[in-house]
């Protein structure tokens, strides 16, 4: 269980992906040139193990360096950012067990959504850096918008040759039914204390000036992203890229909004070289009835026939004493 508790609490798994990539590679030997082939591959990989040891061991005494670990996360962003809850659990772990130095890397794939979702999102990404953790941003499909108010506060965006980065803009749009409403003799009423609690509305009728107002919220945003972005990448021309539009990564890498072309898979395999990788992997810890495959309902009437369970021992033990008394 970790930081947040509750009926369903998050449990973490971690993954030694230095060890897995090794299984796998075994495996696929030992399938394609038989067990003679494995055992002369074991053989070699043991004597560069063995090597690359005492070549680090060397450079540790000489620099009195520790050996850097690289760590893993995933966050697959929705509209509102729902990722965040296993993000911040998992952030939270590494900045209470990393070293000063060690790397953390995200594979990071979101198309944006809501302002205050994605800015509690880039805000946990900054605690590891602001913990004395490198941060490595891995775009393989798309950070755009509320993806890339997170990807840029990385010390290093990496992304593939056509994956979607930008679109750093704002974005709101409404219907409005007051027409069809008035159509249909159905009248709309609000109220509100203060002049701009409500501006735009979708049943109410829409003025110049709820419209214009509306405008400028938009336009503080935006002014508020662009500087976010400034922040932590001061080096790009953020006027320049900030038009809302977006682009794939080779154009990307020229307004630098990236800092290179690479897959995630490409990128990882290169940190295991030298480095001890694990991958991070976060989830909701199923209850009783989700794991016996329970509907609602039937898990709602289990729950409720798991809190009387106590009453109903009690009366037992009761019953059972009163018998023995007799």
């Amino acid at each position: 269980m970790l930081f947040h508790p509750s009926k369903n609490p998050v449990e973490l798994r971690v993954i030694h992906l230095n060890k897995s990539q090794k299984q796998r590679r075994e495996d696929l030997m030992e399938a394609t040139q038989g067990k003679a082939a494995l055992k002369q591959l074991k053989k070699t990989m043991a004597k560069k193990a063995k090597q690359a040891l005492k070549v680090k061991s060397k450079s540790k005494k000489k620099n009195g360096e520790e050996k850097q670990q690289v760590f893993v996360l995933d966050f697959d962003g929705d509209i509102k950012a729902t990722a965040v809850k296993h993000l911040r659990e998992e952030i939270s772990t590494l900045i209470s067990t990393a070293n000063k130095g060690d790397e953390v890397v995200v594979r990071l794939e979101s198309g944006g959504g809501l302002v205050h979702g994605y800015g509690l999102a880039a805000a946990q990404l900054a605690r590891l850096k602001d913990a004395g953790l490198k941060l490595t941003v891995c775009v393989d499909k798309v950070a755009a918008s509320g993806g890339y108010m997170m990807a840029c506060v990385a010390d290093n965006i990496v992304a593939a040759p056509f994956a979607v980065i930008g679109s750093i803009g704002v974005v709101s749009q409404l219907p409005n039914f007051h027409k069809w409403l008035k159509s249909h003799d159905v009248d709309y009423e609000m109220f509100t204390a203060g002049d701009y609690k409500r501006t735009v509305t979708v049943f109410g009728e829409n003025d110049a000036e709820d419209r214009a107002k509306y405008q400028e919220e938009l336009e503080q945003t935006h002014e508020l992203f662009k500087h976010f972005v400034n922040t932590y990448r001061p080096t790009l021309d953020v006027a320049k890229v900030a038009t809302g539009e977006h682009w794939y990564g080779e154009d990307a890498l020229k307004l630098n909004l990236i800092d290179s072309l690479q897959t995630s898979d490409s990128y990882i395999l290169e940190r295991m070289e030298n480095n001890e990788v694990y991958a991070l992997h976060s989830r909701q810890k199923p209850t009783l009835a989700e794991k016996l495959g329970l509907s609602q309902a039937a898990e709602a009437t289990l729950s409720m026939a798991i809190d009387k369970l106590p009453d109903a021992l009690a009366r037992f033990d009761l019953d059972t004493r009163l018998n023995i008394l007799k």
